[in-house]
Order: C-alpha cells, then structure tokens, then sequence
C-alpha cells in the first residue's frame, strides 16, 4: 500500500506520513525543503521516496504527477498549502496568485489526475485539507479562506459523484481549527484559542477517512461552530469573522 503527501515536511502533513508509517504504508513525500525531507527519509520506519517541488508552479504539479502516475497510489493527501493575512487593499498580489496556485490548482489538479487513476482499480482515498475557514468569508483573510471554500465545496461534489457510481474511490476533506503547526508563523498570525495538537488532527483524520466519512471535523468546538453557523445571519458570521482575525494580527 502506497499514500502520497504533498506539504509533507511539517505539521499535519508530517503527522500524517508517521501515522500512515505505522500502519506498514510507503510513502511518497513532497515538499519544497529537501533537507527536512532527507531528515524525515531516514527517521521513518518505511519505504519512503522524496520528492523537492514547489506546488505553487503549475508546470511542477503535472511533472509531479507523471512522476507518480505509476506508482499506483492508494492514498493521495493533499495537504500543501499556506495562508496570508492583512486587508485585500494591502496584500502582495503575488504572494496571493502563489496561494491560489498551492491551495487551489495543485489541489485541483492532482485530485482530477489521481481520482481517474483509482478510478480505473476501483479503489483509493483522496484526502483533500481545507480548513474551518471554508465555512465562511473571512475578511482580513480573505484570498484563504476563498480557497479553502473551493477545497471544501470540491471534495463535498466529487463525494457525491464517486457515491452515485457506487464507486470504491472514496473522497474526504479534512477542515479543522486552529492547528498548532508553522501555519501562523507563515501567515503572520497568532491564534486567539488554543490550538488542537497536529499529531490529534493528524491521527483522527486518517481513521475518518479510513472509515469514508466525507466531512472531519476534529475538535468539539469546531464541530459546534459549523453547526450552530447554520443559524445566524451572513453579516452576523461577518462581523464575527472580522473580531477573530483582528485578534489574531501580531
């Protein structure tokens, strides 16, 4: 059995390979630093193969897949991707075009390659992470938070189409809180709650999505807000979204 994980060389990427090493998988890892991927080579009890691409080059993301495409792949994480904070009039257009690129077309663009692929086995998970922020817009946030929606109202729609093939391809999208990984530090934020634990998230996504739940959602709270949101006004969700990011600027 065979799992490959984009942003694989930190946080929940990195928890997710340990677990998925535990359980006898061998792992294709991709991230952009290739000195924490050797690192991660040599401490995993598994076969593990590394490979150093930037998803936010789209160009790079298709070399990734034909790279790939014969490795019969039985778990796709997709989990690359990063955030960005500051009011949309103030934010670097390029930084934000690289954020699509990662969060949006790489995504997009292995999901379509490897999906056809298990589909011709008739079998396979695809882990797409998004995020609690695709729940809502998010001003002061509002480019990641578009792209964790997108991420999010993508695996719910291919979900739908693999269940009414009565296909064995199973889709889930893994969308938590506050996470305590290197996120903030490259978005340039600080959480206003406590962080979940990556190796939790980590841990509780992958028993989910052995289990073919579509939607996870780790932690209680995060689980309260998603349902309770369905009771308020938009500009109400707004207003609320605004406070908490404002809280986070450092």
């Amino acid at each position: 059995m065979k799992a490959l994980i984009t942003g694989a060389s930190s946080g929940i990427g990195l928890d997710i390979a340990r677990y998925l090493a535990t359980k006898k998988y061998e792992l294709i890892l991709v991230a952009r630093n290739r000195e924490k991927l050797e690192s991660i080579q040599e401490a995993l009890p598994t076969k593990v193969t590394i490979i150093v691409a930037d998803l936010s080059n789209e160009q790079k993301v298709k070399e990734l897949y034909v790279l790939t495409k014969k490795e019969n792949i039985d778990i796709l994480v997709n989990n690359a991707g990063f955030g960005m904070f500051g009011e949309f009039t103030t934010t670097d257009l390029q930084q934000e075009l690289e954020m699509i690129n990662t969060n949006i077309k790489a995504v997009h663009i292995l999901t379509k390659s490897f999906i056809k692929d298990m589909e011709k086995k008739n079998s396979g998970y695809i882990l797409n992470v998004a995020s609690s922020a695709a729940f809502q817009p998010g001003p002061l946030m509002s480019t990641y938070y578009a792209t964790k929606s997108y991420v999010y109202q993508l695996s719910e729609a291919l979900w739908y189409e693999e269940k009414k093939k009565k296909s064995n391809v199973h889709i889930s999208v893994l969308c938590p809180g506050p996470v305590d990984t290197n996120f903030n530090n490259v978005a340039g934020v600080k959480f206003g709650v406590k962080p979940l634990k990556s190796t939790y998230v980590a841990k509780y996504a992958i028993d989910k999505m052995f289990k073919k739940k579509m939607l996870i959602i780790p932690g209680f709270k995060m689980k309260c807000a998603k349902f309770f949101g369905r009771f308020v006004s938009d500009k109400f969700l707004l207003r609320c979204a605004y406070r908490i990011q404002k809280k986070k600027a450092k």
